[in-house]
């Protein structure tokens, strides 16, 4: 039996708690929860005057008080457009209960706005509060307390960072305000960076007016060195013999301290092609917070065509986790088998051509980890215009290029999309979508995207599809088994299109497979299997992929 005082029967049946027969104590935490509850509706007062359990009878005597409400509450000394971020509007006092969690996030809201530019030391106070028949009134006031400016950013720890390159990375600088928010995405940016590990939470000394703020860093292991050997089927074999493939990679970052990187990337795709590509990374150009780029790409098919690709990049940091990229490349191809035009005038194989583009970017990043993130979400998007032209070949009919348009307007778009997503302690499933396209009234197999193998489409050759334009979705469950070692299952989705006059084609490829990662004294050690499946080409275990390789950093 539960017996409530006469003024407390309403609420008392709005709120009734679910009481179940269990020990005293347990009663007690339920009623506890219940009178919460009712203080948070604006009974202020209420209380549970006794309590008093006997064999299978219950017994508590409960006083609610009245409710108190807003008579009002007017801005005191707060800005209007610091009022409009934090959501305060004066007719939502008006009339309405007081409930104590409501107004203490009114509170909070207003102390994270106050330290976001400078003010840490803020109070938030009720002034000129006068109570009346369970009503309030009073004004809204903001102590600011006094204006804290960065004095300087250091790294406790053996971490090597300049301090320029610090500052660009940590977006904090002297004589900018004191910012927590600002701290809290410099240490999401810091976790992010591959040559250092964040080992305690940053803290700040405040004094005369000045926060120096501490980071405590270590060195990692980031620069990076592999190769990876694939065993794959020759189809050009009469025997079954297998293709051997492979792939090297050496990537310097944080050169001396600095942030620079130096990046090289070769790769052998079949017994006849290969390509190349290297990179220069140069933060913070003349201690300006732009970054510039360089870049080169070589791909060579065979005895068929050859792309060059170089590109320059300038990047601008909108904030500790996101970015814009100017940039300007030319892709150069040239037919290095000119009879295959020869012996058909509407070919669309090949052809000599440039297109010089300019075009934006942006990049998004919240991983948790560069190299093994469990959580966090990054994004890419970018576009790019510019002209197409044709070159005549003196190898070639001159009388070929007549019916073509040798110089025309190209569109290119391109975006990645990703999120790790943490599935239990040491389980995470990673989702993506990687897609790009090519827009042009005439397009040429060597000027076409190259899907296939382990970066983009597994369980195919690689290289092994031409697109103008593709899809490819990603959906991967990996179970860590230590901080560095997982083993993963592994589904690729891809759609691809290609827009040739005479070639035309649009199909849907999978892939499935698996693989396991972990680290040695060598490096990081990966293998994957994968086999795929096309309209044509069911799933078979004797075209399956088999590729293994080790990551060495130093």
């Amino acid at each position: 039996m539960i017996a409530p005082t006469p003024a407390a029967a309403n609420i008392w049946e709005r709120r009734q708690p679910r009481l179940q027969e269990q020990d005293s104590l347990a009663l007690r935490q339920q009623l506890k929860t219940w009178l919460t509850q009712v203080q948070e509706e604006g009974y202020l007062t209420a209380s549970i005057d006794s309590f008093k359990l006997k064999k299978d009878s219950l017994t508590v005597h409960v006083f609610t008080g009245g409710q108190y409400q807003w008579a009002s509450l007017k801005n005191g000394n707060v800005g209007e457009g610091l009022l409009e971020k934090v959501g305060f509007r004066e007719k939502l006092y008006r009339g309405t209960p007081l409930r104590p969690a409501e107004f203490a996030r009114l509170q909070a809201a207003l102390l994270r706005e106050a330290e976001n530019v400078g003010h840490p030391f803020a109070q938030v106070r009720l002034d000129s509060l006068v109570v009346e028949d369970d009503k309030i009134q009073a004004r809204l006031r903001v102590v600011r307390g006094p204006l804290m400016l960065i004095d300087s950013v250091l790294i406790v720890g053996n971490a090597r960072i300049q301090q320029n390159a610090l500052y660009r990375f940590t977006q904090l600088a002297p004589g900018q305000p004191f910012s927590q928010q600002r701290l809290d995405e410099a240490v999401r940016a810091m976790r992010q960076l591959p040559f250092v590990r964040v080992v305690g939470a940053p803290q700040v000394l405040f004094a005369k007016n000045q926060a120096r703020v501490y980071f405590f860093l270590e060195e990692k292991k980031a620069n990076q060195f592999d190769g990876i050997i694939g065993f794959l089927p020759d189809p050009n074999a009469q025997s079954a013999k297998l293709l051997i493939t492979g792939e090297v990679n050496l990537q310097v970052r944080n050169l001396r301290g600095s942030g620079k990187q130096i990046g090289l990337h070769w790769r052998k795709v079949d017994r006849n092609s290969q390509l190349l590509d290297a990179e220069y990374r140069h933060p913070n150009l003349f201690n300006s917070p732009l970054e510039v780029a360089g870049q080169f790409h070589l791909y060579k098919q065979d005895t068929s065509f050859l792309n060059l690709r170089p590109r320059v990049e300038v990047a601008y940091p909108l904030s500790t986790t996101s970015r814009v990229t100017f940039f300007t490349e030319i892709l150069s191809t040239q037919m290095l088998s000119p009879e295959v035009i020869k012996r058909q005038r509407n070919d669309s194989s090949a052809i000599d051509a440039n297109f010089t583009s300019y075009g934006l970017s942006y990049n998004w990043n919240s991983l948790d980890d560069l190299f093994f993130p469990r959580r966090g979400m990054q994004a890419f998007l970018q576009g790019a215009v510019g002209t197409k032209r044709i070159q005549r070949n003196a190898r070639v009919e001159a009388s070929y290029y007549d019916t073509l348009q040798l110089r025309t307007s190209q569109f290119s778009v391109a975006t990645r999309l990703e999120r790790y997503w943490p599935v239990s302690k040491n389980a995470v499933l990673l989702t993506r979508l990687k897609g790009e396209a090519l827009l042009n009234e005439r397009l040429y197999l060597n000027e076409l995207f190259r899907l296939g193998g382990l970066s983009s489409l597994r369980g195919f050759d690689d290289y092994a599809f031409y697109a103008s334009s593709y899809a490819v979705s990603t959906l991967e469950y990996r179970l860590y088994t230590g901080l560095d070692s997982y083993v993963f299952l592994l589904y690729d989705q891809g759609y691809l299109r290609r827009d040739l006059p005479q070639n035309a084609l649009t199909q849907w490829a999978s892939g499935v497979g698996g693989g396991i990662s972990f680290s040695t004294g060598a490096g990081i050690f990966q293998l994957v299997y994968s086999v795929g499946r096309t309209a044509s080409e069911p799933f078979t275990l004797q075209r399956s992929k088999i590729h293994f390789g080790i990551t060495g950093r130093f």
